[in-house]
């Protein structure tokens, strides 16, 4: 069965067509909320409300976008507005992985460096690090992340612009160590 069908028949009702849709985009959903909440209990906290919000409202789902895109946008919305009420954003420990394609931090680098990337991303504006975050490392284009926040692709190439450029200002005393 399609995706535009399984959507159909939630719409229409059909709880298996929700746990369908449900197991496609998990895992996705969970990363994208990992990604800005930083704690796992968080995370789940928030990809279940994700769910909620969107299967609830699933009506008003119009397909203008991919359904995974959709549900980006209200993982996003529902990370960024539940690290608001936890006042969570600074202090906490997110394992950014290897999977920080932009900035060079991979396997081997020092713990105190993976530290100060870390505070690096923590610090930057939530614009910029929302886009880093997507596009980086979640691999959202911006044209889906200018879907999900509802802001032009030209905006997205820009904040990430800015926001690549304010890690390396963090991690330039630390450059001498990843040139070959």
């Amino acid at each position: 069965m399609t995706e535009p069908q399984l959507i159909q028949r939630l719409k229409d009702g059909d709880q298996h067509a929700a746990r369908t849709l449900y197991d496609a985009h998990v895992d996705r959903v969970f990363r994208i909320c990992y990604r800005f909440a930083g704690e796992d209990h968080l995370a789940q906290d928030f990809t279940q409300e994700t769910f909620v919000r969107a299967f609830t409202k699933i009506d008003t789902f119009r397909g203008e976008s991919a359904f995974g895109t959709w549900l980006g946008s209200i993982a996003t919305t529902v990370s960024l507005n539940g690290l608001r009420k936890v006042k969570r954003f600074r202090g906490r420990e997110t394992v950014l992985h290897d999977d920080l394609r932009a900035s060079g931090g991979g396997p081997g680098v020092e713990p105190d460096v993976k530290a100060k990337l870390h505070r690096a991303v923590d610090e930057l504006p939530t614009g910029y690090r929302t886009v880093f975050l997507l596009h980086d490392l979640e691999g959202y284009t911006h044209e889906e992340i200018g879907t999900m926040l509802g802001i032009k692709a030209g905006t997205s190439k820009s904040q990430l612009f800015r926001a690549r450029g304010r890690l390396r200002e963090a991690l330039a005393d630390h450059a001498g160590e990843w040139a070959c």
